[in-house]
């Protein structure tokens, strides 16, 4: 019995062994190793995804390697934060999804540390706060800044949209439409956590995660599966890092446009600036391709695509060339200069009062 035991065992490890060598031969330039570590936070009335707290963990696939560190509140940063802003400096607060918080990107080039670094150049002692969370909507954004994120005092609240949220926002279903008013229809939205916090209590599979590229084949496939099943019971889509539709129709395009409105008037009612970032999408022959429609934000600030890249676009790399096609540090690098080349420029006045000291 235990020879069979023993021969069984061993016949398993080398099968694995054999599938692990298949994927990294053949199939390595598909297959991504990036796992979401979320879980579920309560803010307020509301129990919504976010990163996991005090985390470090990895990502990979051919284009590279990339480490996350999270603090006590999820945020992709070592440093804490506490509720009270420090006396004399700019705070900022970055709200987004994938593309926001940073995958294929390391954690000093996304566009939030570029900001800190760039605001600090121009005479600035700035904060700037990256809350941002894979799979993220504009409504779960909206949800967060009302209920947690104003609690952080910022100064300048920036938020990054993606072409995939006119169908995230749909798929949430924390907010709608009725008669031209934005509802709040239900407070809870969190799609996989349960799995997530039931395989991550398992020894082991945190590493196979970030190790495996045969574990992370078969974890994608199962999760895609997983997806389609909530997707379709829910009647809504899936989330991919890159839209799966050319344009949005007119009830996302609406829905977007009152979210991103409610957070204007929140801010302005705080305070706080809102600047709105146009995350470029992937086009033909390197280009970048304008998230949001032309004038579907008006009176709101907003960074263009196309004002953003500029020259650089088409010819530079805009988007990582493999994985999951986020932007690219150089496309980080283009935003954080670009919001801190904004603010500076609106805040002269305040130049004294957040000088470095």
């Amino acid at each position: 019995m235990i020879k069979n035991l023993l021969v069984l065992a061993v016949s398993s490890v080398v099968t694995l062994a054999a599938g692990e060598v298949a994927v990294r031969v053949l199939l390595k330039d598909q297959t991504v190793m990036f796992p979401r570590y979320h879980t579920d936070y309560q803010y307020g009335r509301y129990t919504l995804r976010g990163v996991r707290p005090n985390a470090e963990f990895r990502h990979a696939s051919v284009d590279g390697s990339w480490t996350f560190v999270t603090n006590s509140r999820g945020f992709r940063d070592r440093r804490e934060f506490d509720y009270a802003k420090p006396a004399g400096t700019l705070r900022v607060l970055s709200l987004g999804d994938s593309h926001t918080q940073g995958y294929e990107v390391r954690q000093q080039a996304t566009f939030s540390a570029v900001l800190e670094r760039a605001l600090a150049r121009r005479g600035l002692r700035a904060e700037v706060l990256n809350a941002g969370v894979s799979g993220y909507s504009t409504a779960e954004a909206l949800a967060f800044l009302e209920n947690e994120g104003y609690r952080f005092q910022p100064d300048v609240v920036v938020l990054g949209f993606y072409a995939n949220d006119f169908e995230d926002n749909l798929k949430a279903g924390l907010f709608s439409l009725e008669d031209g008013r934005l509802v709040e229809r239900k407070f809870e939205h969190l799609p996989g956590v349960k799995l997530q916090n039931l395989i991550y209590a398992v020894p082991g599979v945190q590493w196979l995660g970030e190790n495996s590229y045969l574990y992370s084949l078969a974890f994608n496939g199962v999760w895609s599966l997983f997806k389609t099943a909530l997707a379709s019971k829910a009647g809504g889509a899936l989330e991919y890092a890159v839209a799966t539709q050319e344009a949005a129709g007119a009830r996302e395009s609406a829905l977007a446009a009152a979210l991103v409105e409610r957070m204007r008037a929140f801010c302005e009612s705080r305070g706080m600036r809102l600047i709105v970032v146009d995350i470029p999408r992937v086009g033909a022959e390197g280009r970048g391709l304008a998230s949001l429609p032309a004038g579907l934000l008006p009176g709101v600030e907003v960074v263009t695509s196309d004002e953003l890249l500029g020259d650089f676009n088409g010819v530079a790399e805009v988007h990582v060339a493999h994985g999951h096609r986020h932007i690219s540090e150089f496309t980080h690098a283009l935003i954080g200069t670009e919001l801190a080349r904004r603010i500076a420029a609106r805040e002269p006045n305040q130049r004294a009062a957040f000088a470095p000291r």
